[in-house]
């Protein structure tokens, strides 16, 4: 929207911050089967999770319509902002632009708090809650958020062990969070879970970015940005007042999440998925504040250590995901022919053009920097695009209409947006369909019939 909105070669990014534990289900989790609210606690319905879901700007519609919704805020913010008065430039000590980056070992990274008490890490585990998701995505069974120490279903004991039974040390490590899985200590047929973490910051004059490997929490990340901000200001980096500190992940790595101890002594979803005990934050803070000098103008002489290479897991790692057995169109037609056609009546703002294709898998072809899905316009006789796959209102669905023989259907419909000009257009598709047997790929497309678009006619009765 941003990008459509100010046009040419703008390039709009939007990144994750500190949000760990937000959701953009706005109006608040109920209970789907009696319409009561969720148990505050554990967010449970008659004690179990499955039913406590929360509900978007727009659920009565769609989570479609509710996306939409949530996209518009944060596009109008953004773009509040963006033509503002209140922007300042990035460059603070002449614009310096530093980074430092090291791995650490989190299975047993030992540091201090800021109250001087020695404190480490542990081996990565995901605790019982975990299982138990959220309100934005609840679990199985009989799993609940809110479930510290000894979890309320011991079976799931003999589970775990049957898994991996953590060891006394792993135990005690993590306490009060009751481990469901010791993934810091399962390697088959590899390491479950990071015990090795990407630290990283960047920084461009008084602007600081803290790259984080996990998701943190919104008091995780307020308690982060505070921390460095202050470090940045005793270093004499950058003042207090002057210095902005944002946070971005999760980026490189995947450690989950990152709680405040408080927050993991609750043993909700986000405190069971913190990987690395109860003072992960603790040990963040303490390393990206001892890093800080390398922020500096004049940064250290010694370089910073490269610390333990991580695993690379790129070419042994399994896919669940099934792949593409072979693609066959209908019989008697066509890989792109036009099953269902546009109407033959012009259409006006807001109408909805919609048409269905002979198909297949869109798999066969990820189309990365290219569209599936794309309206052109008619100018003195030349074809030119004006809709693709950028665009919110032009919709791709693909669909398997018969699984042995490999068929399927795509559908592409098209909500005309006020001010389109009046013309003529056409829907094309652009698909790629796997041969049975050999496996050959072979582009495709498929182009509708022309409509046009007239302008809005207004009628009026007159009582």
């Amino acid at each position: 929207m941003l990008e459509k909105d100010i046009g040419g070669s703008f390039v709009a990014g939007f990144s994750q911050s500190n949000v760990g534990d937000t959701s953009p289900n706005t109006e608040g989790p109920i209970c789907q089967d009696t319409g009561l609210p969720c148990k505050y606690e554990d967010s449970t319905c008659g004690g179990k999770t499955q039913q406590c879901m929360g509900r978007g700007p727009a659920f009565r519609i769609s989570d479609t319509e509710s996306c939409r919704i949530i996209g518009e805020k944060q596009y109008l913010g953004a773009k509040a902002i963006y033509h503002g008065t209140g922007k300042a430039p990035v460059a603070g000590d002449g614009g310096a632009v530093r980074s430092f980056h090291t791995f650490v070992d989190f299975s047993n990274y030992t540091f201090q708090l800021s109250n001087s008490t020695t404190k480490r890490t542990c081996k990565a585990a995901l605790g019982f809650s975990f299982a138990a998701g959220t309100t934005d995505g609840p679990g199985a069974f009989d799993f609940t958020q809110n479930d510290p120490n000894a979890p309320s279903n011991p079976f799931w004991l003999l589970v775990r062990n049957f898994l991996r039974k953590p060891s006394k040390d792993q135990v005690e490590c993590h306490q009060p969070k009751p481990i469901l899985l010791d993934v810091g200590e399962m390697d088959k047929p590899y390491p479950w879970a990071p015990n090795i973490v990407d630290v990283q910051m960047f920084r461009v004059g008084q602007l600081a970015i803290i790259i984080s490997p996990g998701e943190a929490t919104t008091m995780s990340g307020r308690r982060w940005k505070k921390a460095v901000a202050e470090e940045l200001n005793n270093t004499g980096i950058i003042s207090s007042g002057d210095s902005w500190i944002v946070l971005g992940g999760p980026a490189n790595s995947y450690t989950h999440y990152i709680a405040t101890p408080e927050e993991y002594a609750i043993q909700r979803y986000e405190g069971a998925s913190t990987l690395y005990g109860q003072f992960t934050l603790g040990a963040y803070i303490s390393l990206y504040k001892k890093y800080i000098p390398y922020l500096g103008a004049t940064p250290p002489s010694t370089p910073v250590p490269p610390g333990p290479s991580p695993p690379i897991n790129t070419n042994t790692s399994i896919s669940l995901i099934k792949g593409v057995v072979h693609d066959n169109p209908r019989l008697g037609k066509n890989f792109g022919d036009v099953l269902t056609d546009v109407a033959s009546t012009p259409y006006s703002s807001g109408s909805l053009v919609k048409v269905v294709f002979v198909g297949a898998n869109p798999r066969n072809n990820l189309r990365l920097g290219g569209t599936y899905a794309a309206v052109e316009r008619n100018n003195g006789g030349t074809w030119s695009r004006v809709r693709d796959d950028t665009d919110w209102d032009l919709v791709y669905q693909w669909e398997r209409t018969e699984g042995f023989s490999g068929q399927s259907e795509v559908t592409i419909s098209w909500t005309i947006e006020r001010g389109t000009p009046a013309g003529r257009y056409r829907i094309k598709y652009y698909g790629d369909s796997k041969r049975p047997f050999t496996g050959k790929i072979t582009a495709f497309e498929g182009t509708s019939r022309t409509f046009n678009i007239g302008p809005r006619r207004t009628t009026y009765s007159i009582a």
